[in-house]
């Protein structure tokens, strides 16, 4: 069982709590099937608030901790930011005491730290597209400890048992430690952990590719080629964000890729989208890797510069996987 008595452990799980439950009130007054595409207000709202959340809890729990997280709130100090700032003060007010327009934009830039030998990583939401739609989205937390994340907790409002879509349901918190397992419990009503396994698929036709529902993300036509190369026969499951890490290592799926998209042949990952989603999967039992089979790099800064995409897998699967990949030419 998950030591739940550790305070870094139980610090994760109730910090990622707070701000699932925060995102998730902002989703739901915010966004509406009215909103336009271009519409980006309530994910603004919805990230700023939640890494300010997160932000003031961990200064108070370990003053001094690190963290490197994805936003800042340089844009909410100019005036054009004034009617956004007020939004976010307002949400993050309803769950936490002292928030106040500046000590709000103060709590999202404590997320702009060094990565030293000991930091926390986040990603206030993951998956914003997804967010929009009213669909599958993340809050995303790490300890990173000499390279290595230690603890990794996911709050996904829109999964139940870490791995079934349920709009309305109670949500789930996914947490890995290193050495003791992935685990799974309520977002709503956090209680008993179930513990995770991966799936143990070990026909590479039946393997299910988890995909993005947002073609931007990745190279589409790579996966396809990928897919056909392996013979795959099964449908992909599709959803957004390090959810999918949450599904794989639930036996929701068997392989999960990022290829480099078309309009982007120099990205590298992001240290926020890829340390916590990878720990869980790992303590389920999956492997992940880049494209080339080299182990995530996490000592190189904010990106992930010594590494070209990812692929994660119920570890049965990688080693066939990897071949596609070389066969297509990634």
């Amino acid at each position: 069982m998950i030591d739940l008595k550790n305070p870094e452990i139980k610090f994760a799980l109730d910090a990622v709590r707070q701000a699932a439950i925060l995102v998730r009130q902002v989703q739901a007054e915010m966004v509406s099937p009215a909103l336009t595409k271009d519409d980006r207000s309530p994910v603004t709202v919805a990230d700023l608030a939640s890494q300010a959340l997160i932000s003031k809890l961990l200064s108070e729990t370990f003053p001094g901790d690190p963290l490197v997280a994805e936003e800042d709130a340089a844009e909410l100090r100019t005036p054009g930011g004034s009617r956004t700032l007020g939004r976010v003060t307002d949400f993050v007010s309803s769950y936490t005491a002292g928030a106040n327009t500046e000590s709000v934009c103060d709590w999202i830039d404590y997320g702009r730290g060094d990565m030293e030998a000991h930091f926390w990583t986040l990603d206030p939401i993951d998956g914003t597209k997804g967010f929009l739609r009213g669909d599958q989205y993340a809050v995303a937390l790490a300890l990173v400890e000499d390279g290595q994340a230690q603890v990794s907790v996911l709050g996904c409002p829109h999964l139940s048992n870490a791995w079934r879509p349920d709009y309305g349901g109670p949500g789930s918190l996914v947490i890995g430690a290193r050495g003791q397992g992935a685990w799974t419990t309520s977002i709503e009503s956090p209680g008993d952990f179930t513990r995770l396994a991966v799936s143990e698929v070990s026909d590479i036709s039946q393997a299910r590719i988890l995909r993005s529902v947002e073609s931007g993300h990745t190279n589409v036509d790579q996966i396809d080629r990928f897919a056909k190369a392996l013979g795959v026969q099964a449908e992909p499951v599709r959803l957004d964000s390090q959810a999918k890490y949450a599904v794989l290592a639930a036996g929701g799926g068997e392989l999960y890729l990022r290829l480099l998209s078309p309009s982007s042949p120099d990205y590298r990952e992001k240290i926020w989208d890829q340390a916590i989603g990878s720990l869980v999967l790992e303590e389920a039992g999956g492997k992940i890797s880049d494209l080339d089979g080299k182990p995530l790099d996490f000592t190189a800064g904010r990106s992930l510069t010594g590494n070209r995409g990812v692929l994660a897998s119920n570890t049965l699967l990688h080693v066939d996987a990897l071949a596609a990949l070389i066969e297509i030419g990634v």
